[in-house]
């Protein structure tokens, strides 16, 4: 396999997520204690984590575990889902697994850079760019334009990274009408899905609405337990599954049994976390109004659609490296630039940055940014 380039959103927070002051761009809600998710949990839960066995765990994930993740969906069983450590392991998994060097892949930009290195990596792509004149929807006729008889994969993600955007659902359904036509694998990272403003319509799950649908789930950020690295894939297709398991054996090999404990706990307590974490998304948001109000003529502000996640405009003179350069290193507020989100396969824009609402203490960082624009207004 080729040597892979460095992950430049992976690079630019091991730099700076631990030293920022105010960490204002996280993709994930806001975590538990340990303490605060076992008090979720069930005697006969509690038990199981306390009293078990620190062996290895089966490949393909526990069955009970495997049996929560499913009843999240409308129509999996446990034997519609293969576990991974954390939805990476899913993403290469996949890849590695549905193309191979004659194959040809559609891929959504901008986007989470594995989802592009990957395929690149193993075969030929094509960059379908969202439109940010339309909401950052995905225009269908550019995916059908884009396929050729060898294309083998599309891979999307909504809620979107980083817009935020959730596809319209005639737009959604065309998308996987057109994909069975031509009998190509769809993966969905649907990591963000439950995540959002309340009352926020999220898409059916890709696996429940098409056979050759490959949902990517994790327990890292709509329920905000990144700690846990629990993910998954969600898929009709058994065959598949089991070349992803057999690609895991040379992975992660199985999950860590703690977590797997933890992570049952917490989906059932699914509709109690989710309800949390859209409240505190439901409580940054204003305050997130009422800052690029303040600082109109700076940005460009839109809500987004779903997720805890935004993509605003910077319109600064000194374009938005700069400024998220000086923010972090003068100020200690940490965003990411677009340049983190360019891509190979065609342009993105260069001057916006993502921020994060999934977070508690918003206000005490948003003091910081006021701070520091009005002390470079005034130099």
């Amino acid at each position: 396999m080729p040597t892979l380039p460095d992950f430049r959103l992976e690079t630019h927070f091991a730099k700076w997520e631990f030293k920022a002051r105010y960490h204002m761009t996280a993709s994930d809600a806001e975590s538990l204690s340990m303490r605060d998710l076992l008090a979720m949990a069930t005697p006969e839960d509690r038990e199981e984590f306390e009293g078990m066995w620190l062996g290895y765990t089966e490949t393909f994930g526990a069955p009970d575990l495997r049996a929560a993740i499913a009843d999240t969906y409308a129509s999996q069983s446990a034997s519609d889902i293969l576990c991974f450590a954390g939805a990476s392991e899913g993403i290469f998994a996949a890849n590695n697994v549905i193309l191979d060097a004659d194959s040809h892949a559609i891929v959504v930009t901008p986007n989470y850079q594995s989802h592009e290195t990957l395929p690149i990596a193993i075969c030929e792509a094509t960059g379908v760019p969202l439109d940010p004149n339309d909401g950052w929807s995905l225009d269908i006729d550019r995916i059908k334009d884009a396929i050729r008889p060898n294309t083998k994969l599309v891979t999307i993600n909504f809620p979107h990274n980083p817009t935020g955007t959730i596809l319209p659902l005639d737009r959604y359904m065309a998308l996987i009408e057109l994909c069975r036509t031509h009998g190509i694998y769809i993966l969905h990272d649907e990591i963000f899905n439950g995540l959002g403003p309340s009352g926020t319509e999220h898409l059916p799950f890709v696996a429940d609405v098409y056979e050759r649908g490959l949902s990517l789930g994790v327990m890292s950020k709509s329920y905000g337990l990144p700690g846990l690295r629990i993910g998954w894939i969600a898929c009709q297709d058994h065959a598949l599954l089991s070349r992803m398991e057999r690609m895991k054996h040379y992975l992660s090999i199985c999950n860590s049994g703690p977590s797997e404990r933890l992570a049952k706990i917490a989906l059932k307590n699914r509709d109690t976390l989710l309800a949390r974490n859209c409240g505190i998304v439901d409580e940054n948001l204003p305050k997130w109004d009422a800052f690029f109000a303040r600082h109109a003529d700076l940005f460009d502000w839109a809500r987004p659609d779903g997720s805890c996640m935004a993509f605003p405009r910077y319109k600064g003179p000194e374009g938005v490296e700069e400024f998220c350069r000086t923010l972090v290193e003068d100020s200690g507020v940490l965003l990411l630039p677009s340049t983190i989100y360019s891509s190979e396969l065609g342009q993105t824009p260069t001057d916006r940055f993502r921020l994060g609402f999934g977070r508690t203490g918003l206000d005490e960082g948003l003091a910081a940014m006021d701070a520091h624009l009005m002390k470079n207004r005034r130099t």
